[in-house]
């Protein structure tokens, strides 16, 4: 099980950090992501990490901005994210690389909503 958490409401230019617990199973050695979906739009990939934390990947309107991490002792990762934008508002997903293929935390996600 996966739970991301940490979102809410900030002014345009501020930071929030996202949370993703993992309970039930180690995440030490899958590679992690964060992805988000905005409303009428498809979900895309945030961040990525790979399972040591020694590479990183970013989607293009979030390089510079954003920051993912994890710590594999705490069984976390987080995400970063500085100078937000409102068109960063969107429910964002955490998701492990497992076989492939990528399973997300809870369907709800954590909500960011940017306001101008």
């Amino acid at each position: 099980q996966l739970q991301a958490s940490g979102g809410g409401l900030v002014q345009a230019g501020g930071s929030l950090r996202l949370s993703c617990a993992a309970s039930g199973r180690t995440v030490s050695t899958y590679n992690m992501g964060w992805f988000r979906r905005a409303p009428g739009k498809e979900r895309e990939l945030v961040a990525a990490i790979t399972w040591s934390g020694g590479a990183t990947t970013y989607g293009e309107s979030v390089k510079g901005r954003f920051t993912i991490s994890r710590d594999n002792a705490k069984n976390m990762v987080y995400l970063q994210m500085n100078s937000l934008k409102p068109e960063d508002t969107a429910a964002y997903y955490c998701a492990a690389g497992i076989a492939g293929r990528w399973v997300y935390s809870d369907s709800q996600g954590t909500l960011v909503t940017v306001s101008s």
